[in-house]
């Protein structure tokens, strides 16, 4: 069981970076690294951490495949649509981007009007 590797590919999938998982879990990035290498023994106690972490629970971690995308996910419109309703964490990620491209986008009309 390559409990390291599932535990980065849930990351990934989630958009977290080591550093970011490394600072919540006051680790270093290094040490982080190490246990998605399965370089250090992982306790019980250090996988609850990374599962709260990735918002999953140990058992995902342990038993991760693909299907786990799909597990994560709430269908919105049925089985047979392709459409998920997201985290609210990842949600408000979405808004957020969002509203900063639309303020850019405000800045650089502002620009083009001065150089007009």
């Amino acid at each position: 069981m390559d409990i390291g590797l599932n535990i980065k590919k849930i990351r990934e999938l989630k958009g977290y970076s080591q550093d970011y998982m490394a600072n919540q879990l006051t680790i270093s990035q290094r040490q982080f690294s190490r246990i998605e290498k399965n370089e250090v023994d992982l306790n019980l106690s250090r996988l609850n951490d990374i599962s709260k972490l990735l918002e999953v629970t140990p058992s995902q971690i342990l038993g991760f495949d693909e299907k786990f995308i799909f597990q994560n996910c709430e269908t919105v419109f049925g089985s047979n649509q392709n459409y998920y309703a997201f985290s609210e964490k990842e949600r408000e990620l979405y808004e957020k981007t969002l509203q900063d491209k639309d303020e850019i986008i405000a800045m650089l009309k502002e620009r083009l009007k001065g150089l007009k």
